[in-house]
C-alpha cells in the first residue's frame, strides 16, 4: 500500500491563489480606477474571496459545485470591475485565472504535504504553520511569477481579446473538462478512471490542472497568432491600396492636363463668341465639368476613401453612374479588412451587374453609409432589370463557371456577423439592394 500523507486543501489556501491568478491575468488591460481605490477594491475583493470559501468548506458535497460556481463568479465579478474590457473578455480572463489557480494550489498543498510527513511534523505546531506559510508562498511565487513571465514576453494584439459569446464556448469547455476529471475522485473512487488513494489523486489533479492551464495557453498563443496574421494581411491590403491610389492619381492627373488642354480652347472659343446667352451656356458647361472634378470620395474613413476612389474611376472609364453619400466616421469601430471585405465585395456585385447591362445610360449604383438609432446602416442598390433567382439565402449566379458562386455576400455576412449585424438582399421594381445592419458601440449611436 501507498503511504497516505494528503488531506484536503484548506479553503483560504483556494482563495489567495484565486485572488493571485485574477492579479496576474489582469495586468496587460486597461485599469477602471488607479492608486489607493483600486487596491482597497483588491483587498476587499480577497477578503470576501477567503470569507466565503473559508465558510462554504464543511458544507455538504451536494453544495461543493454550487459553492464553486459562486468563487468563480467573484472572480469575474473582480475582473470585469477592475479592467476597462468587454464582459466577454472578463469572462475568458477569469477561466484562465480559475484552471491558473487550482493548479497552483495543488501543486502547493501537494508539496506541503510531502514535505510535512518527510520530515515528520504531523502534529500541528509552530513549525508546521511556518513549513505550510513557506512552501505555499515558495510554490505560489514560482507559479505566478512564471505565468507573469509568459504573459509579458507577447504584444497580443488588442483584438484578439474581443470575444464574441459564442468564442468562449472552446475555453468554457477545456475548463470544465480539467476540473472533472481533476476532482472526480473526490466524489466517485470506485468509478473507473478513478483512484481510491489521496496520493494518485492529488497526483492526477495536480497534472490535469497543469495540463489545463497548457491548454489554454496554446490556444490564446494560437489565436493571438491567427489574428497577427490577419493584421498583416490588413496591411498589406492597405499597402496594396495606397499603390492603388497611386496608380489612380496619375492617372487623374492626365486626365486633368487633358481638360486643361480643352479648357485653353473653351476659353479662346469664349472670347471671341459675340452673343451673350451662348458664352453664358458655355460657361455653364465649364462649370458643371469642373464641379464633376472637384467632388471627391472624402468620407471620414481614409479606408473607404481609397476603395470608393478605386471603384468610382473604374465607374467612370465604363460608364456606370455611381453615386455615394457616406459618414466615413461612423466606421471607426470596424477593422480595416472587414472594411474593404464589406463594401469592395457589395461594389465589385452591383458593378458586375452594371456591366451586363448594355443601355449605358441605365447603369446606376447608389450607396449610403448612415447611422439609425443605435445602428449603422450600410445600404447599397443598383438597376438591375433581369428579375433574379434567390438558393439558400444567395441570388443564383449566371455565370457559366459557378465554382466561387456566392462567396462574395458569404463574406459580407461573415464580417458583418462579427459584429453582430446583418444582411438582407431584395430584388424588386427592376431594383436590386443589399443591406447591412451592425449595431454600433456604446456611446456612438445616431444622435
Amino acid at each position: 500500500m501507498k503511504t497516505v500523507y494528503l488531506s484536503d486543501i484548506p479553503r483560504i489556501a483556494t482563495a489567495v491563489a484565486e485572488w493571485c491568478a485574477c492579479l496576474i491575468v489582469m495586468e496587460r488591460y486597461p485599469r477602471r480606477y488607479g492608486g489607493p481605490r483600486l487596491w482597497g477594491i483588491l483587498g476587499a475583493a480577497l477578503a470576501v474571496q477567503c470569507l466565503f470559501l473559508t465558510l462554504t468548506d464543511r458544507l455538504p458535497l451536494l453544495l461543493w459545485v454550487p459553492c464553486m460556481i459562486v468563487a468563480v463568479g467573484l472572480m469575474f465579478t473582480l475582473t470585469a470591475l477592475c479592467c476597462d474590457m468587454p464582459l466577454t473578455t472578463a469572462g475568458y480572463c477569469t477561466i484562465r485565472a480559475f484552471l491558473l489557480a487550482e493548479f497552483a494550489a495543488s501543486l502547493g498543498w501537494q508539496l506541503y504535504s510531502y514535505a510535512q510527513y518527510s520530515l515528520g511534523w504531523q502534529e500541528a505546531g509552530m513549525r508546521k504553520s511556518l513549513l505550510f506559510l513557506g512552501v505555499l508562498a515558495a510554490v505560489y511565487a514560482l507559479v505566478f511569477c512564471g505565468a507573469r513571465w509568459l504573459e509579458g514576453r507577447r504584444e497580443d494584439p488588442r483584438t484578439a481579446m474581443a470575444f464574441r459569446l459564442r468564442e468562449l464556448w472552446s475555453p468554457i469547455l477545456i475548463a470544465l473538462v480539467c476540473f472533472f476529471l481533476s476532482n472526480l475522485s473526490f466524489v466517485y473512487r470506485d468509478a473507473p478512471f478513478t483512484g481510491s488513494e489521496l496520493t494518485d489523486i492529488y497526483n492526477t489533479r495536480t497534472l490535469v490542472d497543469l495540463a489545463g492551464v497548457v491548454m489554454l495557453y496554446a490556444y490564446h498563443v494560437q489565436r493571438c497568432e491567427l489574428y497577427v496574421q490577419r493584421e498583416l494581411g490588413a496591411l498589406q491590403s492597405v499597402l496594396e491600396n495606397q499603390y492603388n491610389q497611386y496608380r489612380l492619381s496619375r492617372e487623374s492627373i492626365d486626365v486633368i492636363n487633358h481638360k486643361y488642354h480643352d479648357l485653353k480652347h473653351q476659353i479662346a472659343v469664349l472670347r471671341a463668341e459675340p452673343d451673350a446667352a451662348r458664352r453664358s451656356a458655355y460657361l455653364d458647361g465649364m462649370e458643371e465639368e469642373i464641379r464633376d472634378y472637384e467632388a471627391q470620395n472624402k468620407t471620414g474613413n481614409s479606408v473607404l476613401d481609397t476603395v470608393l476612389t478605386g471603384k468610382s474611376l473604374y465607374c467612370a472609364r465604363h460608364s456606370i453612374e455611381l453615386t455615394c453619400v457616406a459618414d466615413g466616421a461612423r466606421l471607426e469601430f470596424m477593422d480595416v479588412m472587414d472594411i474593404c471585405t464589406i463594401f469592395g465585395n457589395i461594389l465589385d456585385n452591383a458593378i458586375e451587374c452594371e456591366l451586363s447591362i448594355k443601355d449605358k445610360g441605365r447603369r446606376l449604383i447608389h450607396m449610403a453609409v448612415y447611422a439609425k438609432k443605435d445602428f449603422l446602416v450600410i445600404r447599397c442598390g443598383n438597376y438591375c432589370p433581369e428579375p433574379l433567382k434567390f438558393q439558400n439565402g444567395l441570388p443564383v449566379s449566371t455565370k457559366a463557371d459557378k465554382t466561387y458562386h456566392g462567396y462574395g455576400i458569404k463574406s459580407i455576412r461573415h464580417a458583418a456577423d462579427k459584429y453582430g449585424g446583418t444582411v438582407t438582399l431584395h430584388d424588386r421594381d427592376e431594383w436590386f439592394e443589399i443591406t447591412v445592419m451592425v449595431p454600433l458601440p456604446a456611446g456612438t449611436g445616431a444622435a
